[in-house]
């Protein structure tokens, strides 16, 4: 581990934890006090403590190494049906995309066509505002199939994830953000790019409108404002206690791809959006 090595995650309630050598070093305050994803976590946070979300990061650096060099990064099933990472391993390996852009601790942003390497990292990682390299992950997503964006610094730059992924050659593109701007940026430069925009928790009412117009899929997580705005101009929800909107019929495709591939049983029916659950985060933000 370098000197600088430094990891910083918005974790359950979008709480702000730093990791430095594979120690929890700060746990900030939880903006939310009830979640009900974050009681079926692997380590379940039932109240949202600093204390219990401390547990939780804690419990993810011994299970699968998070943010240290013994980072696993291949998954199979699904954690959630329709999480983000979920909704882009399943299309890449139906073959409706051909690569996701997406962020993982110790590597930055990456490219990946292998669904399980999509799962791996995504479906294990929380928000991820910073990160530094960490050698032994970043090989370990090369040998899966995964092109690192920038290796010596870790960058998270989503945007430039994109160019990346045409550069290689790719055209079917999807790409997770937690930026409002950045998801415009994309969509204005890379057209035909899927965005899946994540952990919308505290995004503004101007940013939740923004990301409305430029997002193919927006997950609500504890989004007063995605559920305001999105869900007024969505085609599709998908789930109700932590519902994900698909805006295009790109987004749609995906989401219908997904229940086309489970063996859950799933109910449709038309009504106005959204529909709330029977649990949902509390407070919304």
């Amino acid at each position: 581990m370098s000197d600088r090595d430094e990891h910083i995650v918005e974790a359950a309630g979008r709480c702000r934890v730093v990791i430095r050598d594979g120690r929890v070093v700060e746990v900030g305050a939880p903006q939310i006090e009830v979640c009900p994803l974050a009681r079926r976590f692997a380590f379940p946070v039932k109240e949202m403590t600093p204390e219990a979300i401390r547990e939780n990061i804690e419990g993810r650096i011994r299970s699968f190494g998070m943010c240290t060099p013994k980072r696993e990064v291949l998954a199979g099933p699904d954690f959630v049906i329709f999480g983000a990472s979920e909704l882009l391993s399943s299309a890449v390996r139906r073959g409706d995309l051909d690569v996701a852009v997406i962020a993982s601790d110790g590597a930055g942003t990456l490219v990946a066509a292998n669904p399980a390497l999509i799962q791996g990292i995504g479906g294990r990682m929380s928000g991820l505002v910073k990160t530094s390299p960490i050698p032994e992950v970043i090989a370990r997503i090369e040998e899966n199939g995964g092109v690192v964006l920038d290796a010596e610094n870790a960058a998270i730059d989503q945007a430039a994830g994109v160019a990346l992924a045409a550069e290689l050659g790719h055209r079917r593109i999807a790409v997770t953000t937690a930026v409002a701007a950045e998801a415009a940026a994309i969509r204005k430069r890379f057209p035909d790019a899927v965005i899946v925009a994540v952990h919308t928790t505290g995004i503004s009412p101007e940013d939740a409108a923004l990301m409305a117009r430029s997002a193919d899929i927006i997950t609500a997580c504890a989004s007063k404002h995605i559920r305001d705005v999105a869900a007024k101009a969505a085609l599709l929800q998908a789930g109700t206690s932590i519902p994900v909107f698909a805006m295009t019929t790109a987004g749609k495709a995906i989401i219908l791809g997904k229940i086309m591939e489970t063996d859950q049983q799933v109910i449709v029916h038309t009504a106005r959006l959204p529909v709330p659950g029977s649990q949902s985060p509390s407070p919304l933000r």
